[in-house]
């Protein structure tokens, strides 16, 4: 099976880093591109994230080999209910959403009989919309495969070949683990950003302006964590509440303990728990998953 020609539903971040790295890599792969917000279209138009932005979803998908939604989990549905008028019989259908059960769930409702095989790119920044994408922005990273039972082997490898193109390194995974495994990783992470800098917000009267005024490291990149897409990260919690609520009793449980340590003087514990938690940092930088460089390899002005 082969990869000609690729349409984009969704020209944000991920959807216009796709469309910017299939250009910059060279492929032999067309691609068309479609937004609901007609702004978006004109400015994904104007950065020529792809190489044509189409008016209207069903144009888009008209003889795609693979049909990529972009766009919040929570609006899957929709999003393969605008392209079902113009898919091809052949098509794989694909997405980015970073919750697999409820997403395979959505597209199998509203695309009955379509080759159906989701995936996610395990890449992102804070920012969003069509000026936020770039060609790079997969290079070196997972993008983990989640194909349903009895998904066709051939559609399977056309996509891990097409992601693989892009820089990323592939992984065939059931839904169900990719949400759990994700819940930890990502999912839970993000949800303590929001409450700290949440907290931190509420308390600005009280401290007077001094929790932002001399904020350090450690709240600096809880804020720009905090900083993601409100819309993404709300339907990301309302569709993996499941895992992300099983995370987060455990998280509570393991909370909990700490504060017991710390009430009670013991060092020991914090210690050992601080030494295994550095361990697993430098196991992330020995894998690559980010830089050892002094503050995040962060450039600074003189």
């Amino acid at each position: 099976m082969t990869i000609a020609r690729v349409a984009i539903i969704g020209l944000g971040l991920l959807g216009g880093s796709i469309g910017l790295a299939t250009k910059a890599r060279g492929l032999p792969i067309a691609t068309t591109g479609w937004d609901r917000d007609a702004s978006v279209r004109q400015r994904a138009a104007a950065r020529g994230l792809v190489d044509q932005v189409c008016e209207r979803a069903e144009d888009a998908v008209a003889e795609a080999d693979l049909v990529i939604l972009c766009v919040p989990v929570g609006a899957m549905g929709d999003a393969a209910r605008a392209i079902a008028p113009g898919l091809a019989p052949h098509a794989i259908i694909s997405d980015v959403g970073s919750s697999k059960e409820a997403v395979a769930e959505a597209l199998a409702q509203a695309l009955p009989g379509a080759t159906i095989i989701p995936a996610h790119p395990v890449a992102g920044t804070e920012q969003s919309g069509p000026e936020a994408g770039f060609a790079t922005l997969f290079a070196g990273r997972w993008c983990i495969i989640t194909p349903p039972d009895g998904a066709d082997p051939a559609a399977i490898a056309a996509l891990s070949d097409f992601w693989t193109q892009l820089g990323s390194k592939v992984e065939l995974m059931d839904a169900a683990h990719h949400d759990l495994v994700l819940a930890v990783t990502s999912h839970i992470p993000h949800l303590i950003a929001y409450t700290i800098v949440g907290t931190a917000s509420d308390l600005e009267d009280v401290t007077q302006s001094e929790v932002i005024k001399y904020s350090a490291g450690g709240f600096r990149d809880f804020t720009r964590i905090a900083a993601s897409d409100p819309v993404m990260w709300r339907d990301v919690f309302l569709t993996n509440k499941g895992a992300v609520l099983e995370m987060l009793g455990r998280f509570t449980e393991d909370l909990t303990a700490l504060q017991r340590a710390i009430r009670s003087g013991d060092g020991d514990t914090l210690f050992d728990l601080f030494t295994r938690t550095r361990t697993i940092r430098r196991a992330v930088i020995e894998q690559g998953q980010d830089d050892e460089r002094p503050d995040f390899g962060r450039e600074h002005g003189e």
